[in-house]
Formats: C-alpha cells, structure tokens, sequence
C-alpha cells in the first residue's frame, strides 16, 4: 500500500490495484471511493499518515459503484457515521454488489489476457468476492458544484455503469475520473488511459462518447480508479482512449 499526495491536499491510496482518495479541505476530509475490504485499515493509516482522524472524515462520495469501490462502504456508512453519496442509477448495484450489468463474458478473458489474472487475483485476496452491499445512500442533485469537502463537481460520466459520475476539482485542476477513465485495465492488465473492458462495463459505447464530459472539465491531472495518475491533461488521455477503443 502507498499514501502519496497526488495533487493539492488529495491523496492517493493504491491496495489491490484499485485507488482511494482522500481530499482535504478545512479541516474536514472527503473519501472517495472505499475499495475492497481488506482496504479498510489502510485507510486509517493514511488519515493518520496526513495527520487527520476518522472523525474528520465528513462524507464518502463514489464514482460508481462496483464492488471494488464500495468494499468499506457499509462499514463507513456504519462506524463513520457519515453519508454516502452515489448516483441514484447505481443505487441498486450498491446494494447488490455482484448484480451489475457488463457487455462480455468475463470467463474468457483470462485466457486471453492472462496478466489480469494476477490482478484480479490480488483483488479477491484483498475481499473481492466479500463486499457487503450498502443501502440508504443520498442522490447527487444533478450535475455541478457540491458543498463536500474540497467542493467537487459532479460529472455525469455514464457507460461503465448507468450511473457512473467523474468529480473535478476546479482549483486543484484535478479530475477523478473513477473507472469512466482508467490507466490500467484489472481484466486485461493493460497500462495506459483507456476505459474498462466490457467484462466490467455496461456500454462501451456511452463510456466512449462519455470521455466528452472529461475533456470538457480542462484538467491538468486525471486521478482514475485504477492505475497510476496522468499528469499530461485530460485531452490526451482521452485522445489514448479512443485510440484504444473497447476490449
């Protein structure tokens, strides 16, 4: 596990191949994302790593929510005492972590793309297949600036799952793009920015016609779900993307 700060205040938590991130701002620390349940305590070290407590901890808000990002999500929900916030398309999915839409049969790809397997591997290891699902969660109200910590604003990024959404932070020039933008891929084990196999992905064509919406955010970084940071612009990781297309 690493704890590094990746942009102004915002932290990078990387266990198991999946990102959590934690903004500051004031006094008060936004959680983004949970990832898998073994991430649990690693998430305790990093508040402690960047001098702030559990009790600072003033909201969860999730990009999606797969499994792998909604691994802590009761628990904080439970211990933290906090709310978590979520599209109100992906509020089945939370609660159902294993019922979600995908274009293709996940069976096949560790045939064809065997370092995925060591990936997903690392995953299960760290509580893949034991996420609990998580109720009574509160809707974005649409589009735009939040008054979470750090002030995200909510983009709609659908594709990956129906209610899939980005959150950019204007004045640290930061998007966190979730899985709707990745710079590794844990089905097929590629690097590089890309969208999510079609084993994980419900449309990959709205995920691809979704890159719009990043690229109008102007972001100098893109923090993404998976993978290392992109510090060469949104734009460009988009433009890789494309060229990579659906897998």
């Amino acid at each position: 596990m690493h704890t590094t700060e990746v942009a102004d205040r915002v932290h990078r938590i990387d266990h198991a191949y999946v990102n959590v991130y934690l903004v500051e701002d004031e006094g008060r620390v936004l959680l983004v994302d949970t990832g898998l349940p073994a991430t649990w305590a690693l998430i305790a070290q990093a508040l402690r790593r960047i001098g702030r407590r559990p009790d600072d901890v003033a909201a969860v808000a999730l990009t999606h929510a797969h499994f792998d990002h909604t691994g802590n999500a009761a628990r904080a929900q439970e211990r933290l005492r906090v709310p978590i916030w979520a599209h109100q398309e992906d509020f089945f999915i939370a609660a159902h972590p294993y019922r979600y839409a995908h274009e293709n049969v996940r069976a096949l790809y560790p045939v064809k793309y065997p370092t995925g397997t060591r990936i997903l591997g690392a995953m299960a290891l760290a509580g893949a297949l034991k996420v609990k699902g998580v109720e009574r969660l509160v809707p974005y109200a649409g589009e735009g600036e939040t008054d979470l910590p750090g002030r995200p604003h909510v983009v709609f990024t659908p594709g990956h799952t129906y209610g899939h959404c980005a959150l950019h932070l204007p004045d640290r020039d930061v998007v966190l793009s979730g899985d709707a933008l990745v710079t590794l891929d844990p089905y097929t084990g590629r690097a590089g920015p890309q969208i999510v196999a079609g084993a994980a992905t419900a449309d990959s064509a709205q995920a691809l016609a979704s890159l719009d919406r990043l690229v109008a955010t102007r972001a100098g970084t893109v923090l993404p779900g998976h993978g290392e940071p992109w510090t060469a612009g949104v734009a460009t990781a988009v433009e890789l993307a494309r060229e990579r297309g659906a897998h």
